[in-house]
């Protein structure tokens, strides 16, 4: 069976993109800046983006080309008995987009909510007693959310309909899913800049906070931050560069991806902390308080400010619109990820049998999140996956390239396709500066969480964010010692 292609560079880099630029680009990174000192977040952001998630995603691009094949059959090529990291990372993926589809489903009902504006009079309230139904604790499950099941049905046979030819159905998808946000974002700033109060928006927003620099914490978040924005430790990268001709430029393509994307969540800081801006002014409500108000930002507090405006209505339909288009590429590309791996080890697999399989295993995962004590499981499975999962991918892909495989070989053929060369200053990254970086935050991390329990949970329910982390991370390690054949598929 011949391996699919994307039907042009440009639709690689659409898809790319699409992947990289999602719900985290509009709510977690203005969120994160303006909890963690506001434009010295920006520091440590761009560090890691510099030292840590370029070299990464240009690893994962180089990995995916070069061996033509699914994030298993890669690692399985650099070394035989790592097949099984690829597994961990799709994993993590299944666990991701699981949950994933369900806050795209909250931005399908408020889509829907949008033409009365049903928010307006206690936005709070209507998140939490009316959408979410909330219950009282994760101890109370509930029951079933019927509203929400319903949208996260309607987001699965979406996501079905984006992957079931592979790249032909993805690559004529993104050309208009990926634009679209980013023009929307742009009629939103161009709204935002004719309110009054959003240059106190963007004072908070740009206005460095120095002492934040000395929190670890402000450091982890922001390498959390760039793992999870390039979909990095998913797999989904070096699948969609498995698509690629062996012969395409990766240096290009690996800044180009990175760049854009960053460039998109700078940019929607502009949008949002101009509107925060005067919203804070219309409620009397800090500005600081507004901006690190975590994931209400999004289904609260940006809402409300929505509805204070001129035509809420509109701009309502047109922020849940852009959240509905940026959540759809990052759901698929993650399916896709998973699709390609079981087609690999079919050799000739169906690619629309698989994608319903795929589908329907990822909508029953995700029934717990629409039970009304889906946000507090929500919250504490995507801590931990964030957090552990996709860093400890990083560390073994790390050691996998720089150490077993080696780092000069796959810079060497990086350059040997690539107009822009790498320099050696990658090889040291892979080898030594981002596993040493990722362990030292993940002891950080470790050690807050054993220190203080998250968000205040009882035991049993971070057992299952630790069983989350653990079970992969076992599974990984078992098979990487005593099995060369995780999958009977094609390896060559």
């Amino acid at each position: 069976m011949a391996r699919q292609r994307w039907a042009s560079r440009t639709v690689f880099l659409l898809a790319a993109v699409g992947s990289a630029v999602g719900l985290g680009n509009v709510w977690r990174f203005p969120y994160l800046a303006g909890k963690y000192g506001g434009g010295a977040f920006l520091v440590p952001y761009l560090i890691a983006l510099v030292l840590i998630g370029v070299p990464l995603l240009m690893l994962e691009f180089a990995v995916g080309q070069k061996m033509q094949r699914g994030a298993i059959g890669s690692f399985r090529k650099l070394h035989p008995n790592f097949g099984s990291l690829g597994l961990f990372a799709l994993m993590s993926a299944f666990i991701i987009v699981s949950y994933y589809a369900v806050v795209m489903g909250w931005s399908l009902i408020y889509f829907l909510a949008s033409f009365g504006v049903k928010w307006s009079s206690d936005a709070k309230s209507y998140f939490f007693d009316s959408v979410l139904q909330i219950s009282d604790g994760v101890n109370v499950l509930g029951g079933i959310n019927w509203p929400i099941l319903w949208s996260l049905v309607v987001v699965w046979v979406l996501i079905y309909f984006c992957v079931w030819k592979g790249t032909t159905s993805v690559g004529k998808v993104v050309v208009y899913s990926v634009p679209l946000p980013i023009i929307l974002l742009g009629v939103l700033l161009l709204r935002a800049v004719t309110l009054p109060g959003f240059l106190n928006g963007w004072k908070l927003y740009l206005t460095p906070v120095w002492s934040a620099l000395v929190d670890p914490e402000v450091w982890t978040a922001a390498f959390s931050q760039i793992f999870f924005t390039l979909s990095l430790g998913f797999g989904i990268m070096v699948t969609y560069a498995s698509y690629k001709n062996s012969e395409d430029d990766i240096a290009k393509d690996t800044w180009l991806t990175a760049l854009i994307n960053s460039g998109i969540s700078l940019f929607a800081g502009f949008v949002v902390f101009g509107i925060l801006g005067y919203m804070a002014g219309e409620t009397n409500i800090p500005l600081a308080e507004l901006a690190a108000s975590g994931p209400g930002l999004a289904f609260v507090v940006f809402p409300e400010a929505l509805s204070l405006m001129p035509l809420p209505w509109l701009f309502s339909l047109l922020f849940f619109v852009m959240l509905l288009s940026l959540g759809i590429d990052s759901a698929f590309s993650l399916v896709e990820a998973l699709n390609a791996t079981i087609i690999d080890k079919q050799q000739q697999g169906n690619v629309a049998k698989v994608s319903i399989g795929v589908c329907l295993g990822g909508f029953i995962a995700g029934i717990i999140y629409t039970t009304r004590a889906g946000l507090y499981i929500l919250d504490i499975v995507d801590h931990f996956v964030t957090n552990y999962n996709l860093m400890l991918v990083a560390i073994f892909q790390s050691i996998l390239v720089g150490w077993l495989y080696g780092a000069e070989k796959l810079r060497r053929y990086i350059n040997q396709v690539s107009d822009w060369k790498v320099g050696k200053w990658w090889n040291f990254s892979i080898k030594y500066l981002i596993p040493m970086a990722l362990v030292a935050l993940l002891a950080t991390q470790f050690s807050k969480d054993i220190r203080t329990p998250y968000e205040g949970y009882p035991a049993w329910a971070l057992g299952i964010g630790w069983a989350i982390v653990f079970l992969p991370l076992l599974i990984f390690l078992s098979l990487l010692v005593t099995d060369k054949t995780l999958i009977n598929g094609r390896t060559d």
